[in-house]
């Protein structure tokens, strides 16, 4: 059954390899889903999302806690698990065919900001003398 689903990812990526030798990559992505809830909050669904071969090893380095992602997977699945505090959870789990940045504009707060060069001045020119200078020695 394919998904697609746009989520931030809860923690950063961690690049694994098979004993075969394939790449392999999971993140856990949360997504918002229906109404606010008293608390004000959306419920949270969580996917745990599988990228394997070079699509792993690409984007692992990027793949970091917090950053928003749409992704589309198929292979979509139901598994328990237990969560810190000792209660039962369950996440949905799928292989991601694609995965692609969303901007959120705290993205671009964390890149270096480009520096403008600087604006030209024009070239210094000789000093002109004052107004009241002139040679008494005029021919008038």
């Amino acid at each position: 059954m394919p998904v697609s689903e746009f989520g931030r990812i809860g923690r950063d990526a961690e690049l694994r390899y098979t004993p075969s030798g394939d790449a392999v990559c999971n993140i856990p992505v949360a997504v918002d889903y229906g109404r606010k809830g008293q608390d004000g909050k959306k419920p949270t669904q969580w996917y745990e999302i599988a990228l394997w071969g070079k699509q792993a090893e690409g984007l692992a380095p990027y793949l970091l806690k917090g950053k928003q992602v749409f992704f589309t997977g198929s292979d979509l699945h139901i598994e328990e698990f237990r969560k810190g505090d000792g209660s039962q959870g369950v996440k949905l789990v799928c292989r991601a065919s694609e995965i692609k940045f969303a901007s959120d504009g705290q993205d671009q707060q964390a890149q270096p900001q480009r520096q403008q060069p600087p604006a030209q001045r024009p070239a210094a020119q000789p000093p002109q003398p004052p107004a009241d200078a002139f040679d008494d020695d005029i021919p008038f």
